[in-house]
């Protein structure tokens, strides 16, 4: 089986897509020699994220080890996480 999501960092809680994957599909992904099995829950546009975890409002969206935003509502397991979800929080004048 080929993989469909890859997660860079052990401390990654989003996986990135490596194809368009559809809502309630079992999927593979992998991380490093890594693979396993996960189900999406919707619909993940080709190179988009989706939560591994459930992540509350306002907890760090980790990807490459590294903070990329925030979520501003909770995203569930399997559900896309992008800009209707996460804000960023680099380059902010508005946050220190």
């Amino acid at each position: 089986m080929d993989i469909d999501a890859i997660r860079l960092n052990e401390k990654d809680n989003v996986a990135t897509s490596l194809r368009q994957i559809s809502a309630d599909e079992k999927i593979l992904i992998a991380q490093g020699e890594e693979k396993r099995e996960f189900s999406v829950r919707e619909d993940i546009p080709y190179g988009h994220k989706f939560a591994i975890r459930g992540i509350k409002t306002g907890q760090e969206i980790l990807k490459y080890g590294e903070v990329i935003g925030a979520a501003t509502r909770d995203i569930q397991a399997g559900f896309h996480a992008h800009v209707q979800n996460i804000e960023s929080l680099r380059g902010r004048g508005d946050r220190k």
